[in-house]
Parts: C-alpha cells; structure tokens; sequence
C-alpha cells in the first residue's frame, strides 16, 4: 500500500541523501526533493530510476539554502523533513560564504519552512561528529576517555577547520530553534566519515576523493597518524529511517562502526587485496608531515592539534535508541572498491 505521508528532503541527490531517498522511495513515502536547478536533470536521473519501480513517488521542487522563505512552499503539507543539504568540502576559497553561510542560514530556512507549515511533526537533520568534536587533542584536553552525544566541539574556527565549524554553529542554530517552538520534534544524526558505494555518478563526496587517492598512491610514502570513526553511508540512511519512524527518538546521535586511523585504514585495504594497489608503507613521522603538509593541505595547527592523537565515540545511543546494526568497515571498503573499480 502506498504511504501517503510526504517527506520533504533537503540534499536528496547527494551521496548520503541519495541512499536516503532510496530508502523512503522503498518505504511508499511521497518525496518531495528540492533542488537549486530543476533543470539539470543529471543529477538526479538515477532518483527517477530508482522511484519507477518503487511503491513511492518523486517530487521536485526549487529552492535555494540562501534564500529566505525559499522551502515554505515545499514544506507546505509534510508530515516532516530530513534537512542534509549543507556544503561538504575542503576545497574552497572563502570559507564563510562557501561553508558556513549555506550550512546556518540553510538550516534556518528550512527549520522555519517547518514552523510555518503547520503540518510538520518531525525534523530530522544530518549534522556530524564534527559537531561534536574539533580537533582529536579535545578529547585529551577535556579530559574525557570518550566523545558522546553531551559534548559540542569547541576547538574549530572560521579559519581553523572552518567545515567542523559550520556544522556546530548549524546544529547549534537547530537546537535554538527548535526551543521556540512546540510543533515539531527535532532529531539529530551526527555521522562520522561516511564511506561505502554511491548511488550516483555526479557526486564530488569527499569520500569518494579519499578513497580514490588512497588507492592511487597519493599517500604511497606514508599515511599520517590520524583517526577518524568510519561509518558505511547505507547506514547513515538507515539511522535517519529510524528517526523520521521512530516516535520515541529524541536528541543526537553519534554514528561510527569503529575508529581507525588513515594508515590502519590502509591496512584493511591491504588485507583484502594484496599488493594491488600502492597503498602507504607506513605511518609518516608527525615531523615529516610539518614539511610536507601543504600537499595535504594540513595547516601547522592542524596537524599539531590532531596527528597521533586518539580518540573514541561512543554509538551505542545509535544501537540501543534507535536499532542501528552497523556494516562491518571490511564490507564497506570492499563495496566501495569494487564500484570504483568496475567505474
């Protein structure tokens, strides 16, 4: 049976929100997707593909996260809205217009698109570790054996790992709005680095670009020592399923199959396939990665405040309140290596 419920979906024809759509497509939900050219058609071809032979159905709608009253239209008549649409990038010229612009006033858009809808319940929105923590050395400075849901990253600037920064103030901003206001409910997922296969051929996902220059011998001398939480992409699509369907989810919640560091990464790859791919020969010296950096684009403060640090996030709130079973990071490496190798 069809679902009448209509969900609109902010960042839909992205790499997680593609794996998003899917799901709700799958589920019978009416999706309404707004984009910022209905006419490139290319980058959600693969969405009208997949909605042929779903129960669900496929909306499209123009709207702009700069653009004040821009998402009242399409919110108009939804039962709730899963926001992801915020920029992911560490290419950029002018960080406050290109990251943390689109990710404050996009969040403020659409979260009063849901205030003044009148029908929106829920609003369940992609923020990201980064939220929660800066740099790896916070962990060390607060004193604490683990990150949780509790913890707000305090570390990151306009000019120091201004991407963590946008994703702070914008989940930030969500909680104060939702404070005035009793209509809907807000829900949070904060994955950490997603990985696994996409959807579709146009995403420029940082993912993606790591994977691809991990395998191309970019890092061939040497990984540095920097750890991240790994998460595969089809279960940050199932964790926003959760929340959007679950009446008791309530808050954040941290999502990560593990934490591992680039070389360890690495090693996982070697693993599996051998000598296949030139991948690193060992971890670089902190000192090395002081005079070569720049070829990573890593500031001296970055890789003062992040390189051979540890750090751990705790998901078990995403286990226990939510359901979430986590894809094995092996699995999630092999799948994605084997898209790009058959690409």
């Amino acid at each position: 049976m069809k679902n009448s419920k209509i969900i609109l979906v902010t960042g839909g024809t992205g790499y997680i929100g593609s794996w998003v759509t899917k799901s709700l497509l799958e589920k019978g939900y009416t999706v309404r997707l707004t984009v910022r050219d209905k006419s490139k058609t290319t980058k959600y071809k693969h969405l009208l593909d997949i909605a042929k032979s779903t129960e669900g159905s496929l909306e499209f709608w123009e709207a702009d996260l700069l653009t004040e009253n821009a998402f009242d239209k399409p919110a108009e008549g939804c039962s709730a809205i899963i926001h992801m649409a915020s920029p992911f990038t560490l290419r950029f010229n002018d960080a406050q217009k290109e990251l943390i612009d689109p990710a404050l006033n996009g969040t403020r858009n659409v979260l009063n698109a849901a205030t003044k809808s009148a029908s929106v319940k829920k609003v369940v929105l992609t923020s990201s570790v980064a939220a929660v923590h800066g740099d790896n050395i916070d962990m060390k400075e607060l004193g604490i054996s683990e990150f949780t849901e509790e913890h707000f990253n305090y570390s990151s600037s306009v000019t120091h790992q201004p991407y963590s920064y946008s994703k702070v103030l914008a989940e930030k901003e969500a909680w104060k709005i939702t404070k005035n206001q009793n209509q809907w409910k807000l829900v949070v997922i904060n994955p950490s680095f997603v990985m696994g296969p996409s959807l579709t051929k146009t995403s420029n996902s940082e993912s993606l670009n790591f994977m691809k220059e991990m395998l191309s011998g970019k890092y061939f001398l040497g990984a540095p020592n920097l750890m991240f939480g790994f998460v595969d992409v089809r279960d940050v699509a199932k964790a926003h399923i959760l929340a959007l369907e679950n009446d008791l989810a309530e808050g954040r919640h941290i999502l990560a199959e593990r934490t591992v560091s680039v070389y360890q990464f690495s090693k996982i790859i070697k693993k599996i396939y051998g000598n296949k791919y030139k991948l690193p020969l060992m971890r670089t010296p902190k000192f090395i990665l002081y005079l070569v950096g720049w070829m990573f684009k890593l500031t001296p403060k970055f890789i003062r405040r992040n390189v051979g640090y540890n750090i751990s996030l705790n998901a078990s709130k995403s286990k226990e309140k939510l359901g979430l079973t986590y894809t094995p990071l092996e699995k999630t490496i092999k799948d994605m290596i084997k898209q790009i190798e058959e690409k």
